[in-house]
């Protein structure tokens, strides 16, 4: 299988209705575009032995806390998955199979790991997209919780999220309904796509910072800040016609915004190049 065909995995899945996207598999495809000598099936497998063999060890009385402390158990006890702190920007982190061959990862893709575990004991949990620190939580109403993947299942109050935030920012942060909002799977994946984005700009990999752009824009089309970053890092690997139309575009849309000068600029050095 090539490259294409990879991102045509990837396209099919995120093209289903939002609620029908299986995160799962659109992960893995996600991550045969960087690594491309595994079986995406093997770790759909692996997820579900992991749900059979928390299923088997659930209360009898099956309330919320209960069934969360057995998969919190099950995680970082038995298994002995951890969140990476000592290198947290290792793009393998971000690889859902690799964090489930390493029992490694970043908030978001244990928060995966966790939410497809409770899909498939029939307990839905739905993803938090805090700032700065992904979430999840039991979907019912007023749930009241939350649950912190990357620290080993914590359980929070929204007064904890709102001393999270404060220390993430290390100033006070007042706590808007918006900050705990849930999202969709779409957004999901952007929220996994955006932190390999910044991996890879960190990181100088200006090519695979543009194919993590790609997918953002295959959920999002109308993105036009991607498209403008998309447009910068062609400008910088001197792709000038792939910089002209991306730059172009974000200059129709956004004529009044603050960095249009600058645009203009790298237009005009295209123009000199082409």
């Amino acid at each position: 299988m090539n490259y294409s065909q990879y991102r045509q995995l990837f396209e099919l899945e995120i093209n289903k209705s939002d609620e029908k996207i299986d995160l799962a598999k659109a992960a893995l495809y996600l991550a045969l575009e960087d690594d491309r000598k595994f079986d995406p099936d093997e770790y759909l497998n692996a997820l579900d032995t992991m749900a059979n063999e928390v299923q088997e060890t659930l209360p009898e009385a099956p309330y919320p806390l209960r069934i969360i402390k057995t998969i919190n158990n099950y995680l970082y006890n038995d298994l002995g998955f951890i969140g990476n702190t000592i290198d947290y920007y290792d793009p393998r982190n971000s690889f859902l199979n690799q964090v489930i061959d390493r029992r490694t990862g970043i908030p978001i893709t244990l928060s995966l790991i966790y939410l497809e575990i409770a899909k498939r004991i029939n307990f839905p949990m739905v993803g938090i997209g805090m700032p700065g620190h992904f979430l999840i939580r039991p979907n019912f109403e007023e749930a009241g919780i939350y649950v912190d993947a990357f620290n080993q299942g914590e359980i929070l109050f929204p007064q904890d999220c709102q001393e999270k935030l404060a220390k993430i920012y290390s100033q006070p942060v007042e706590l808007q309904p918006q900050f705990l909002a849930t999202v969709s799977n779409k957004q999901f994946l952007v929220r996994m796509l955006t932190n390999l984005k910044a991996i890879y700009l960190n990181r100088n990999e200006g090519l695979k910072a543009i194919g993590v752009i790609d997918r953002i824009l295959l959920l999002f089309p109308n993105a036009v800040m991607e498209k403008r970053d998309r447009g910068v890092l062609y400008y910088q690997l001197n792709l000038w016609a792939e910089a002209r139309q991306d730059l172009e575009s974000y200059l129709v849309n956004f004529s009044q915004a603050d960095d249009i000068e600058i645009i203009r600029q790298l237009l005009t050095k295209i123009s000199q190049n082409l």
